[in-house]
């Protein structure tokens, strides 16, 4: 007989998803994957903006497959905000909750009566997460706090590419994906520091912080060089500011190559190629933009699988770069198995990606596609309501 799963460690919370488009919205999943009953609070005419933004023109089961992507596992409640009697409905439920998140800019929830400091009235345990652009001060507290806008005025799109290329941002939305972990670890451990204490917290998250934090590596080299040299990017093979040779990525015979830290004479020996060997290991950063074109030289002559066959014997620290469906053939991704299949309320299936880590063994998945606007509206309100009680 197998072993009953254990609980998941947020089953019997709940928490209140309030925001829209992608870093909220998907904080707010990874609870509902760790076991919390999470109702999205939407407004009844066209509910979260991102039902509607739909990417590669697809939709499933009325929304799009954008938006059941990280609003899969929820439930939905449909209110209007401005209308009273909804208004009074959602705080009776904000009372009943563990936590709340929204992405509204600074301002708007204080109109409403739904700041921190007003929820933390009805309910002193919430924890209360909001997730803004640039934080809710300063001159860029009203500007928009979009992925790319922020990939942009962060450094973080112009860290891509060689030395002459333009800037070029990440081919996904990193900085909202990257700011609901950070949002999530916050709720986390102030949902952790409540079972001591017994009372909630404000948990704020913003794009800019989070941009600024994964540059961390190179600011932290930027802000405190001591020369007067602005920081260059490779002339080729560019993939860390301040990456040594032969750090980057380069072109095969048939292919694209990923080398990482390797000591110059032993890639001297293994690539044949004793010009790279004339370079001491000391000079591996400094003359970066004369070592990388050799490297790129020798390899290009040969496959990637030719050269696979001779750096990783040697434990050089390599890859194949591989699109998405080598990724998806390969038996890494198989043995991994990353993928699951949500099912909507009318049946229709979409495949798309899972918890990325596993608890006590076990991989969390969902198989709940994310709700129909307003679907559960009566069966939440009606069991809060004061004659439910």
């Amino acid at each position: 007989m197998s072993k009953p799963s254990s609980p998941l460690p947020l089953e019997g919370m709940r928490v209140l998803d309030f925001a829209q488009f992608l870093a909220g919205p998907a904080a707010a999943m990874r609870l509902a994957d760790l076991g919390a009953d999470v109702v999205k609070i939407e407004r009844p005419q066209g509910g979260d903006l991102c039902r509607s933004l739909a990417i590669n023109e697809q939709y499933l089961d009325g929304s799009s497959l954008l938006f059941q992507t990280f609003n899969r596992n929820k439930r939905s409640v449909a209110a209007d905000l401005k209308v009273e009697a909804d208004l009074a409905a959602v705080k009776q439920l904000v009372a009943t909750a563990d936590v709340m998140i929204h992405n509204f800019r600074p301002g708007v929830m204080e109109r409403i009566g739904l700041d921190y400091d007003s929820v933390a009235k009805i309910n002193p345990c919430i924890v209360y997460g909001w997730v803004t652009g640039y934080g809710t001060s300063g001159p860029w507290r009203d500007k928009p706090g979009q992925d790319l806008l922020v990939q942009s005025m962060s450094g973080l799109a112009w860290l891509q590419g060689n030395r002459d290329d333009p800037p070029i941002p990440a081919g996904l939305p990193i900085l909202d994906s990257a700011t609901a972990l950070n949002l999530t670890q916050g709720i986390l451990a102030a949902l952790l520091r409540r079972t001591t204490t017994g009372r909630g917290g404000l948990v704020e998250a913003d794009l800019l912080s989070t941009a600024i934090d994964l540059q961390f590596e190179p600011m932290t080299a930027y802000f405190n060089d001591r020369g007067d040299n602005r920081p260059s990017r490779s002339e080729i093979a560019n993939a860390n500011l301040y990456g040594a040779a032969p750090y980057g990525i380069y072109a095969t015979a048939d292919g694209y190559l990923a080398i990482a830290m390797t000591p110059l004479a032993r890639l001297s020996e293994l690539l044949g190629c004793p010009e790279i060997g004339t370079f001491d290991q000391s000079e591996a950063f400094a003359c970066r933009n004369e070592i990388k074109p050799v490297v790129a030289k020798v390899l290009a002559s040969k496959t990637t699988a030719e050269w696979l066959a001779v750096l990783e014997p040697a434990d050089i620290w390599c890859a194949r770069v591989m699109n998405w469906q080598e990724l998806a053939e390969s038996d890494g991704f198989q043995a991994l198995d990353p993928l699951q299949t949500v099912t909507t309320e009318s049946g229709e299936q979409a495949v798309t990606t899972r918890c990325p880590f596993r608890l006590d063994g076990r991989t969390l998945t969902s198989t709940r596609g994310a709700p129909r606007l307003g679907a559960h509206t009566s069966e939440i309100l009606d069991a809060i309501s004061p004659a439910s009680t």
